[in-house]
């Protein structure tokens, strides 16, 4: 990574009307910590009913995707989504690709007890800004693993082109796919409390972005000072995470004074929500043309099986 350039893009983010960062600054260890709460709130649905949809179909997924091959955990954190599938698809490699570099070597010694047979490795990378694992593969079928619905971070042309790039990466390797999360549209009065629990696990999650910028470039913003906004865009069809001033204040910036009004807005992330119809039209368009689909009983997440 270009820390230099990936530094000036956050100072022109907040330096901006209106203010942005990344989501990718929410992930510092206390930040990933946080994380693994929100996941087991009663409110935080995504990530049970994907879990409960892996156990529900394993064996068909597992036949999907095949074994023995390469299997790429993308956004891969403590490891712990994959890890559930080593068994069953039993990879030769195992590749974890995520940009907090001490997340995946204290999963990865973990995991190398458990998997002597796997060979384990890391790659710190953004691939937000582009997915170019062309040098850490070799020339095995490959499955790239997605979870989560973190492809709701991008923005519809984004995940179409991000999903290009994967079918780039599986086209020259026969037997290769893509095993992607994604969660669904539904009733706002389930998607919001998702995003803005009544315990503040989600809240402190949003605010301890401001403590992970303030470490990258010395900027002093005090987090008590913002409150956390989560809300549906009906229009984009997407939930959209906000800190808002809670009162005036100033705040140095690269060794410039950013003036924040009261009740003005840093945007931290957007997850976009898919019908099932219109994700399909994302992967066909990304060059995918075998389809498989499997969601709960609800439609309220669905999981993707694409080559």
């Amino acid at each position: 990574m270009d820390n230099a350039a990936e530094r000036r893009a956050l100072v022109a983010s907040l330096m901006a009307r209106p203010a942005s960062i990344a989501p990718k600054y929410f992930y510092d260890r206390l930040g990933c910590a946080l994380y693994g709460a929100i996941c087991e709130l009663p409110e935080y649905y995504p990530t049970r009913t994907e879990r409960g949809i892996f156990e529900a179909y394993r064996p068909a997924i597992a036949a999907a995707i095949g074994r023995g091959g390469q299997f790429v955990d993308l956004g891969a954190g403590a490891c712990c989504k994959a890890e559930g599938w080593l068994p069953f698809v039993e990879p030769a490699r195992y590749l974890a690709v995520d940009i907090a570099r001490e997340a995946i070597a204290r999963a990865l010694a973990r995991l190398e007890p458990e998997f002597p047979s796997v060979e384990l490795a890391g790659i710190v990378a953004d691939f937000t800004n582009g997915l170019d694992l062309e040098a850490d593969l070799d020339g095995r079928p490959v499955t790239f693993f997605y979870p989560g619905s973190s492809i709701g971070n991008f923005t519809p042309d984004e995940a179409g082109a991000f999903l290009a790039r994967v079918r780039a990466h599986c086209r020259p390797r026969p037997g290769s796919g893509l095993l992607i999360g994604v969660d669904t549209k539904k009733d706002v009065a389930k998607l919001v409390p998702a995003y803005a629990d009544p315990t503040g696990v989600t809240a402190a999650f949003n605010r301890n972005v401001l403590n992970h910028v303030n470490r990258v470039l010395g900027s002093d913003f005090r987090p008590a000072e913002w409150s956390h906004v989560g809300l549906y865009d009906p229009g984009h069809g997407r939930i959209e995470m906000h800190l808002e001033a809670i009162s005036p204040q100033s705040v140095r910036i690269d060794g410039a004074l950013r003036a924040f009004d009261r009740g003005e807005r840093i945007h931290t992330e957007n997850s976009y929500k898919y019908a099932p119809e219109e994700f399909e039209r994302l992967l066909r368009g990304a060059g995918f043309e075998r389809l498989r689909r499997w969601t709960d009983d609800a439609g309220a997440f669905a999981v993707f099986h694409a080559s």
